[in-house]
């Protein structure tokens, strides 16, 4: 196998190890992808020295360990948090938000289409639901997997909740004169929390 075959082969490895780390943290009966890890870090320290690699071959490879040490460092976090139990109420949102892709591009400036992750739960900026249908869906995914983290009743669809979204985000707009209304999914004294404020 050439170092572009093995190349592609750890790339493959990294994205189905994401997928399976996500569905292994949603289950409670899933073990973890030993195998694949082991896979995926063979080959990382197989061509660890690149002694034998390109400039690009080098520089793609960078680009995958540098990836699977984001996801490494997250994942056992995340394990430690499962194992041990929900000790502070963030404990409980770093398990729901999953793994932030680390291939995503952080804009380097404040925007009102941004979406963060405060240090009490998940947040985003929405000044127009209807042009921001994604990150409204993100904002339900993660209110409706807190909630059923805590043990909560989940009501309502994404439909209803865009609508809500859509609503709300206008009358804040109005009463505050604002840009756009920030959204967070909070948890406080063990229930999880919607809550939104006016943005200039």
């Amino acid at each position: 196998m050439t170092i572009d075959e093995e190349l592609n082969q750890l790339d493959t490895l990294l994205r189905r190890l994401k997928i399976e780390y996500e569905v292994y943290f949603n289950n409670p009966a899933k073990r973890p992808p030993a195998d694949l890890e082991w896979k995926a870090v063979a080959l990382l320290r197989k061509h660890s020295d690149g002694g034998r690699m390109n400039f690009s071959q080098r520089f793609r490879y960078n680009e995958m360990a540098q990836r699977y040490a984001i996801y490494s460092d997250l994942w056992r976090k995340k394990s430690r948090i499962r194992e041990e139990g929900y000790r502070r109420p963030q404990d409980a949102l770093l398990s729901v938000q999953g793994v932030r892709s680390a291939e995503e591009h952080v804009p380097q400036h404040p925007t009102v289409y941004g979406v963060a992750k405060n240090s009490s739960g998940f947040t985003i900026e929405c000044s127009d639901a209807d042009s921001q249908t994604e990150q409204v869906e993100r904002l339900y995914n993660a209110l409706v997997a807190a909630k059923k983290k805590s043990g909560e009743a989940v009501t309502g669809n994404l439909s209803s909740f865009s609508s809500f979204v859509r609503n709300k985000t206008s009358q804040i707009r109005k009463q505050y004169a604002c840009e756009a209304v920030e959204y967070s999914v909070e948890l406080q004294d063990g229930q999880v929390k919607l809550k939104a404020k006016a943005k200039s």
